[in-house]
Parts: C-alpha cells; structure tokens; sequence
C-alpha cells in the first residue's frame, strides 16, 4: 500500500510538472459607433485566470513583453488613433526596478475603425504576455479576422467592461457586436507582485509615516508643545476625565487635519494619477527639486513657513472653547509647527506619489497618530511628563539628521529620471558616491566635526549621539565596496542596477576574461558567451552547444529562460552564484540557455507551422519555446533540463528552485547519471 500511495504521488507530481499552462481566453468584437457613418469599434476582450497577470501595452524599456495589436494594412479601411486600455493595476516591481502596469481577471482594448469602402475585410493580431508569481509564458500571438459590415447573427454585447462610445441610454445608438471567440496558448514567468504586495507596500507606507510622525516630535517646533499643551487642558479643564477627554479630542482633530490633507492630494491628482506622476521625468525631477529644499531648509539657511495672518486667524478661532475651538488649536499647531513638520510631511506625499492610490492618506494618517499619541498619553498620564528631556540643541540636531536623509532621498527621484531618459549622467558608481559623501558628512556632523547655523555650541557629545554616528559610519563603510561592485542588498531597491553602471564588474576591474578558477574553460569556443559577473560560459544555440558537449564530454543542461524572466534573473543572481553551484556550472556542464522571447527573425526556409499551437514558428524565440513545448511538455520558465549527448533527459528538469541545496541535489544527480 505504501508503494502504491507513492507511485501516484510520483506520477501525479510528474503529471503537474509537465503541464502546458493556457491562462488566457481572448475573445473578439466590432461595434458600429453611434453618430457615424462608417466608423467602427473593434473591442478585445481578455478573460484571464486567477493567478495570472496580463500586461498593459506600455511597458518601459528593460521590462516584460508588452501586450501590442496590429492592424493589417489595408486601403479599404484606417485605424483611428492608439488602442484604448482599462485602468489595470501599477505595480513597483523590485526585480525590473521600474513601475509596470497589468491586469488580472480580465482587460478589455478597444481601438477604433474607419471604413473608407462599401465593405473589408479586417486582419488583426495580438501579441501578449502572461505571469504568475512564479513563471511567465512567452510571447503568444493570436490572430483575428472580421468582416465589417457583418449583419448576419449579430447580437449586442452584453460586457459590461466594454468602453461604450456611445452614451448609455442613448436611444438612437446602434451598436452591433461581431464575436469571435479563441482559446489561447500563452506562456513565460515575472515576480509580479499581488494585491496583497499592494497591501503590503501602503503598510510600508503607514510604517515609515508613523517613524516619521515621531521624528516630527522631537524637533523643535513640536516637542516644546507637548508639556505646554498637555499642561493646558489639565488645568483648564473642570476634572482629569474632563481633561484627557479634551486631549483626545485634540489628538483626533491633528488626525483629522492631515487625513483631510492626504485626502486633498488623492483628490485634486487621482488615484491614478499620482501612479502615472510617479513614472513621469518632469515631476521626478521636481521631486528631487522639492527634497533637496526641504533638506537645505531643515539645515538651517531658511525656514520654509506658512503665512502668518493663517495662524493669526486660526488662533482667533480657538478661543471659541468645545470641540470647534479644540479642533482649531490643533490647526495652530499644524500650522505654527509647518516650518519643521511641513518638510517631513512633502516628503511622505511625496514618496506616496510613488505609489499612488490612497497611499496619501495612508501615509498622513501614520504620521498624524505619531504626532497625537503623546498629548493623549501625557494628558491621561500627567506624571510622564517628569521623564521628558529638556528641550535644548538636541532639537536641531535631529533636524539636521533629517534634512541629511532627505538630501539622500531626493538622489533617488533624480536617477529615477535618469533611468527612464538613459542619459547614464548618474550611473550606479556616482549614485553611490553621492550616498558616501552624505552619509560620511551625517557622521562627522554627529560625531561634532561639522556646526551648521543654529546648532549649540557642543563641548562634548552624549552617548547615544555618538552611538548614532558609529551606526552612520559603518553604514557608510558598508557602501564603499559598492564602487567595486558588491550587490549592497541593504539599499537594492535606492540605486541604479547593476548593469546601469561605467562597468558590470565594478569601478577599476576591467576583467573581460574567464575568472581565475582551477579547471575551468579558459578560452570561449565559437558561439559562446561569458555571463557576467560570474563568467559563465553558456550557448544561445541548440546545436552548437550539443557539439560542443560531445566535444568536451560533458552533459548538457539547457536553461529555457526569457530576456523579461523575473524567476530566471532571481535563479542567476541569488542561486548560480553558490560556490557548490558555480563550480559545477562552470566545470561540470555545458550550459545552453535558450530565450523565449527572442524577437529575432529565423530565416525563411526555417519557419514552419507549429503543430502543438497551429502558430507560426517565425522567431528564434519561438522555435525554442515549441522545443520546450514539444520535447518536455512545459512552456513556463525558468526550465532546466540535464541531457547528455544523445538529448536523452538524465533525470527529471527542474522549474524555478530557490533552494540552493534542492538544486544542487538536482545537478549531482544529473551529472552522476551521466558519469555512470
């Protein structure tokens, strides 16, 4: 019995692992445009399984594979304007670095028709990409004919996700929907991220608003006011539970103001809107303008303060006594405090930006429960008030703290700019320099080597300042191997990749060879590369890299992966470079690596018909993704296979396998195979 529970746990695994994915169902219709004569709509519609994530037709340079329709040129009809999309979702996506956009469920384009004769025949096609969390699928295309005008067995479209052209209940519209439905193949895999990495990233938000609210504490505009506010409605209030009610009231109405200004930005922007700010040059760079003021501000060359007659009025306003005269004291403060708080405050809706959605308000609500704790704790515990440091220089120092962290912070908004320009003015090595030179400067200013204009004068440092200035200068030490190349994992998602830099393998190496390894290949057979940074050889080719093997007497492994393969870059960078891996890729086997997604012509007496789709096989990438398809069952990638040199499989392929010791096993195996 046991035997037998483990041979169907074995063939039901084998079952699932060679399962040929098929997440997408494309269907297709035209709609007359109510009001014209000849214009139509044609309207794609995509209904996509859970899991799985369709991407949007605009997608930066350096990303996956964008979803692209083509029209057939034809001079019986025109194409008007750009192919319409829904909202979808935008996502910061920390393996491509950059912003990206998709849908999930299902997406709908629209693009619209011209008929300029009696009737046509329209030729349209669709090339496409899908992912999950843990594989992509390569490019697919799919293709759609339609005959306009068609009157025979049309029926409305019943989509409710459809852009209407016309407006709803319009009783002269005339639409008229030509359906065609097709089941598609897809395939290849990305580290999109969920809905809940959405919710993930508006708790970051929160988390960093709320460290932020109590930064804004213990400056010199805020902290002063607790013992003085606290000690204000415990006196004037008739008894205790009088006053702490008061006090409450008064932390609720400082939540209040800045949820409400959250709120405003979401408003006056959008939702979305603040998504596509994020991705724009024009407000990167003002961004960078923005942070860099607030930082000189909170270094002490100015102050940046509100109109004096606002506070004037609103001070008037809380003499009125109750909840009204309440809520306006906690607008004073908001105002009277701005010249410290407000910095902080354009830095958090700033980075919420980024992110978009209702991350303002998110994020100012973190940071108003900071700010309005302490009167509410203080007012119900009055005796804590005893334990508060005296205000004293100590204030401007952390001020100052601030505006250093602020300096560093706008650098990321200007190569954010930069990066979508790709004027490579401030590469990965420059970058870091720069976070050098602040940070290094943040720790001679601890450690009191460096007075800015209101700091005290400073006979000596306490302990917890200096402490700090330790944590400052190792961090700071911790950056510097970053100009030779090391990967800084602490700051991964601040600078420039890796590959945006003067060189892959760090300032002053100018290694273009095989790394020094004993054993190792040291010259590159033809059609043969080095894989940076650790210098593996690999082929791009099936078939000179099989003779290569047989020539060297290795096995084989080949590596289907894709050029926009999240998993397969998350396998090169985090499992490959293991000491027990990197040796055996480089010493015990021939790697071959085919990309799916490789968009170069195959020459025409090389194109063919597939026979597992009924696609056209006219691309590199093609030929090697019905390769995967027909020979292995399989079209997601990463996909590793260990052959030897009759292209027999040595052992079972792998898929993504981010355990490094799992994936070690799994290449022993192989090879021991194919020595016996």
């Amino acid at each position: 019995m046991k035997h037998f529970l483990l041979s169907l746990f074995l063939l039901l695994s084998l079952q699932s692992f060679s399962q040929i994915y098929d997440p997408v169902d494309w269907s297709a219709s035209v709609e007359k445009v109510a009001g014209t004569k000849n214009d139509y709509s044609f309207v794609f519609s995509a209904k996509i399984e859970e899991g799985w994530h369709l991407y949007a037709q605009d997608v930066p340079e350096g990303g996956p594979i964008a979803t692209t329709f083509s029209f057939k040129e034809n001079p019986a009809y025109e194409v008007i304007g750009e192919t319409e999309e829904e909202e979808g979702k935008t996502i910061e996506d920390p393996v491509f670095e950059m912003r990206i956009k998709f849908f999930e469920d299902q997406a709908t384009f629209r693009q619209r028709i011209k008929l300029l004769k009696e009737s046509a025949v329209v030729e349209a096609s669709v090339e496409f990409m899908v992912c999950d969390d843990e594989r992509c699928l390569p490019p697919s295309v799919e293709e759609f004919n339609f005959s306009i005008p068609e009157r025979a067995g049309i029926a409305a479209s019943a989509d409710p996700n459809v852009f209407n052209s016309a407006p709803a209940g319009n009783e002269n519209t005339d639409t008229t929907t030509i359906s065609e439905e097709k089941k598609i193949p897809n395939q290849v895999e990305t580290g999109i991220i969920a809905d809940n990495e959405g919710e993930k990233g508006l708790w970051g938000i929160f988390i960093v608003a709320f460290l932020s609210g109590f930064a804004a504490l213990l400056t010199p505009c805020v902290f002063p006011m607790i013992p003085m506010t606290v000690s204000y409605f415990t006196k004037q209030s008739k008894n205790r539970a009088k006053g702490i009610r008061n006090a409450i009231i008064y932390g609720i109405s400082i939540v209040v103001i800045y949820v409400l200004l959250g709120s405003a930005v979401t408003a006056i922007f959008g939702a979305d809107s603040l998504n596509a700010l994020a991705t724009n040059v024009w407000f990167n760079l003002a961004f960078f303008i923005i942070l860099v003021v607030f930082a000189i501000s909170f270094f002490g060359a100015f102050d940046i303060m509100l109109p004096n007659s606002w506070a004037n009025k609103v001070d008037s306003q809380a003499d009125r006594g109750g909840i009204i005269g309440i809520f306006f004291m906690a607008l004073a403060l908001a105002i009277v405090s701005f010249s410290c708080t407000g910095p902080i405050v354009g830095t958090l809706l700033v980075q919420a930006a980024s992110t978009g959605g209702l991350a303002p308000i998110i994020g100012m609500l973190g940071f108003s429960l900071a700010i309005a704790l302490p009167f509410a704790l203080f007012a119900a515990f009055p005796g804590w008030l005893n334990s508060l440091p005296r205000s004293g220089g100590w204030l401007n120092t952390v001020k100052v703290f601030l505006g250093f962290l602020e300096l560093a912070l706008a650098f990321k908004f200007l190569s954010q700019a930069d990066l979508v320009l790709q004027l490579h003015l401030l590469e990965r090595e420059i970058f870091i320099a720069i976070w050098i030179a602040i940070f290094g400067a943040l720790a001679f200013y601890l450690f009191g080597k460096i007075r800015l204009p209101h700091d005290s004068p400073l006979e000596h440092i306490s302990v917890g300042r200096m402490l700090m200035g330790l944590l400052v200068l190792t961090f700071t030490i911790y950056l510097i191997p970053g100009l030779w190349g090391a990967p800084l994992n602490l700051i991964s998602a601040f600078p420039p990749p890796m590959e945006y830099s003067e060189s892959p393998y760090g300032v002053g190496n100018s290694r273009n060879s095989v790394a020094a390894n004993p054993g190792a290949n040291t010259e590159i057979p033809e059609g043969a590369h080095l894989l940076p940074p650790h210098d593996i050889m690999a082929f791009n080719d099936y078939e000179k890299g099989m003779a290569y093997a047989k020539k060297v007497h290795k096995p084989v492994m080949l590596d289907f992966t894709g050029w926009a393969c999240v998993n397969c870059r998350k396998m090169e960078q985090n499992v490959w470079p293991k000491p027990q891996i990197l040796s055996k890729l480089k010493n015990e086997v021939v790697l071959i690596s085919l990309y799916v997604d490789d968009k170069r012509d195959l020459p025409e007496e090389e194109a063919y018909t597939s026979e597992v789709t009924g696609n056209k096989v006219n691309t590199v990438g093609k030929k090697w993704s019905e390769l995967q398809i027909k020979e292995y069952g399989a079209n997601a990638q990463p996909f590793y296979v260990l052959l030897n040199h009759e292209g027999e499989k040595l052992n079972e392929p792998a898929a993504y396998t981010p355990d490094v010791e799992e994936y070690n096993q799994w290449l022993q195996e192989g090879i021991a195979v194919f020595e016996d």
